[in-house]
């Protein structure tokens, strides 16, 4: 990891004061294409409805080189106008773009700034700094046909006469950031895109980590709050912004990322990719907190992701046109508990105030089968399925004091005192049983949920390290 470097002196601060946004990851790739999920403009006015609903400001539109970009994208500007108060801004998916397009050439400089040009205009989009808002998924290796990655995005891009500006720019570059002073003129800020996730805490860094040669199983008490700290830790968002403070001439605009999950299970005939990052721990609701106490670092959290149903880490409803294959682990596995908790939080990020919870929410997740079970699968477990933790997971915003009861079966249950705020507790699975949860204040029953449809399965066909989601709140 990169060590810190002393700020600069001379270097611009960042502006404590400036407003906080909450804005959520989405991609437009799955929108169109010819599909039966094909999106309207409808279908964008009800997503942009239910985000800002739920204490979403805007959308960061990942936009790669599809047919249907233009349109698509058209869609979502215009819905956003006609539903009000909703902004989106361009994420510039150079990944999927580099991937049909040759980054090295000024050919794709020039797509991405005519891409860019089209929309920044719009009167929905973003402004930050008096501009428009333009961010990246990647795009560390572009060099535009020029000497080196910085040099290209600088004068094919930030300060090419099309673009010199008219952004305010936060890339999210996968490089060592310590070279983030090398991009003076091309970062107005830096968005963490992996900070959602400890990409280090892995099968390999786990026993050091924790100090225990058994994994994450039968964890003490002192060492599971090892994991909780460390998963949540504010430390590589400290090293982000120490570093984005030596960039001259910046804004030092700093954006971070929360994450529900992370899990996909594609294979080398598709997309390759299988592994997850461990979120347990009541990860979501922790990163809030954890980025809340940290506020004065953070200019805008962005909530990885809407979509993104082909990583399992989507708050939005399940609809589009999934990825191949990845309907295996979303069909049935509704995330939207999650978004019911996220104004809460949302609330307290942009305000600095922790809210009075006015209605009791009671959040409970669990994945579907046992970490070891053995599936009948052509694919292996994913990479790092070793961290996960047979748990049920519960986060319960109280209005006051009672007591949460869970149950995983009829021989398996516990008592947790919750308090007014915010609370977590979690409970051991059991194989073929279930998850229930109740809250109950002055010898009533606040709330109730029991899903049917959930089974701890012990004998699954196919490896899921998804998580079935369920959510109850007071009347």
């Amino acid at each position: 990891m990169a060590r810190t470097v002393p700020l600069s002196s001379s270097a611009p601060k960042r502006d404590a004061g400036t407003e906080k946004l909450v804005v959520a990851h989405y991609i437009v790739g799955l929108t169109g294409g010819g599909g039966a999920g094909d999106f309207t403009l409808d279908t964008w006015k009800q997503d942009i409805q239910l985000a800002s609903k739920k204490g979403i400001d805007g959308f960061a539109l990942n936009v790669g080189p599809d047919d249907y970009t233009d349109a698509q994208v058209g869609y979502a500007y215009q819905a956003a106008e006609e539903v009000g108060g909703f902004k989106l801004f361009l994420s510039l998916d150079m990944a999927a773009i580099c991937g049909s397009k040759d980054c090295n050439s000024p050919d794709t400089a020039e797509y991405i700034r005519e891409l860019t040009d089209r929309f920044i205009g719009e009167p929905a989009q973003l402004i930050v700094d008096g501009k428009p808002l333009v961010s990246t998924f990647a795009g560390e290796s572009c060099t535009f046909g020029e000497a080196d990655v910085f040099t290209g995005w600088n004068k094919q891009f930030t300060q090419h006469p099309d673009i010199a500006g008219k952004i305010h720019f936060i890339p999210s570059f996968f490089i060592d950031i310590q070279q983030f002073h090398n991009f003076k003129d091309v970062m107005d800020g830096d968005f963490n895109f992996n900070g959602a996730w400890r990409t280090d805490f892995t099968t390999v860094s786990a026993n050091s980590i924790i100090g225990s040669d058994s994994g994450t199983d039968n964890l003490t008490a002192a060492q599971q709050q090892t994991v909780v700290d460390y998963l949540d830790s504010f430390m590589i968002d400290r090293w982000h912004t120490e570093q984005l403070a030596l960039v001259e001439d910046s804004a030092h605009t700093y954006m971070t990322s929360i994450a529900p999950w992370f899990f996909t299970h594609f294979g080398a005939d598709t997309y390759n990719k299988n592994f997850i990052y461990d979120c347990d721990n009541q990860l979501y609701a922790r990163r809030w907190e954890t980025i809340i106490s940290n506020r004065d670092s953070v200019d805008i959290v962005q909530l990885l992701t809407w979509n993104d149903f082909g990583e399992s880490h989507y708050l939005g409803p399940i609809h589009g046109n999934l990825p191949p294959g990845a309907d295996a682990w979303t069909d049935g596995f509704d995330h939207t508990g999650f978004l019911e908790i996220t104004s809460y939080f949302a609330t307290w990020f942009k305000t600095g105030e922790q809210p009075t919870v006015a209605q009791d929410q009671l959040l409970m997740w669990a994945r579907p089968h046992p970490k070891d079970a053995v599936a009948n699968d052509t694919l292996s477990p994913p990479t790092n399925y070793e961290l996960a933790q047979d748990q049920l997971w519960a986060v319960v915003l109280a209005c006051g004091p009672g007591t949460v009861t869970l149950a995983t079966s009829d021989m398996t249950s516990a008592d947790y005192p919750v308090q007014a705020g915010v609370n977590y507790v979690n409970l051991t699975l059991t194989p073929g049983g279930y998850m229930h949860g109740t809250l109950k204040r002055d010898n009533a029953v606040v709330i109730d949920v029991k899903p049917e449809d959930y089974t701890f399965n012990p004998t699954p066909d196919k490896y899921n390290f998804n998580v079935f989601v369920a959510h109850g709140s007071s009347a």
